[in-house]
């Protein structure tokens, strides 16, 4: 059994909310560099120098790649042979990121209520999951998701029937309706199977997965290369002012479902897709 006290979580989520929001993950820097240099429309490519002019400036001068710095999305993987103490985990995780918001000069973006709207005034509380597994580490990923490509997210409650194809218009038309509301180029998350819910959570976890790793599953992959080709040749390019460059990437992830559904989750997400993932 290995004890971890709870300030460390704290520590580590207060400096991911800053780092997530400020820098890049190498494998998203790479994909947008090599969109812009193979971009073909010439507003779409100097659209895709702006951004990278953005994210130089942000870096260099500790400044927020975007003003909507996200509401925090954690997902929590932790060992079963891990002990915490020092108090509540669910505390020391809203306080990693009330004091990454406020000590960062992050723009505080959430509400109490829904429908009241007054502001909390540090970002709290943050979305968290919790997944048990093996082992005595604990994998802490913060994903703050803006709401302008949230926004798009779509849930389809297809047929069985609907097969393969069904699963396909179903992403073709999320993005689609998403338009230049995504601010692309944008990753798309998908998650096929499972239930209601269970399909969003995965999509959304599946943004966090590298955009230059594959599904294992060799039909999926097929699958993702094809919508991303498909998706590039919509037009809607770079900003939404047209071009070859709409996705960086296509993400899957599935799970088993009932015989009579085929729930089928897109969360999107905009060119920067901001997360930080750390072992401890």
């Amino acid at each position: 059994m290995r004890t971890i006290n709870v300030t460390e979580i704290t520590k580590n989520i207060k400096e991911m909310c800053i780092e997530a929001n400020h820098y890049l993950t190498p494998d998203m820097d790479a994909a947008l560099k090599e969109a812009t240099n193979t971009e073909k429309s010439n507003l779409g490519r100097q659209i895709l120098n702006q951004l990278q002019e953005n994210l130089k400036i942000a870096g260099e001068d500790t400044i927020p790649i975007c003003q909507d710095t996200g509401m925090a999305v954690i997902f929590m993987e932790i060992g079963q042979d891990v002990h915490f103490e020092g108090g509540s985990l669910s505390d020391a995780i809203n306080k990693g990121v009330s004091q990454g918001y406020t000590e960062g000069y992050l723009r505080k973006s959430v509400v109490k209520d829904p429908l009241i709207r007054e502001n909390t005034k540090d970002n709290t509380p943050a979305v968290v999951y919790y997944e048990i597994t093996e082992g005595d580490k604990v994998t802490i990923t913060v994903a703050p998701k803006g709401f302008g490509s949230e926004n798009m997210s779509r849930v389809f409650m297809l047929k069985p029937a609907d097969g393969i194809e069904g699963v396909k218009n179903a992403v073709i038309t999320a993005v689609k309706d998403a338009g230049p509301n995504a601010c692309p180029p944008m990753v798309v998350g998908v998650g096929i199977g499972g239930t209601f819910e269970k399909c969003a959570l995965m999509a959304k976890k599946a943004l966090t997965r590298p955009v230059n790793e594959h599904s294992q599953i060799p039909y999926i992959k097929e699958m993702e290369e094809e919508l991303l080709d498909k998706i590039n040749h919509s037009g809607i390019g770079p900003g939404g002012l047209g071009g070859t460059t709409t996705a960086l990437a296509v993400n899957i992830n599935t799970y088993p479902t009932h015989i009579a559904g085929l729930p089928v989750a897109i969360n999107i997400c905009c060119h920067v897709n901001r997360h930080a993932v750390r072992t401890i």
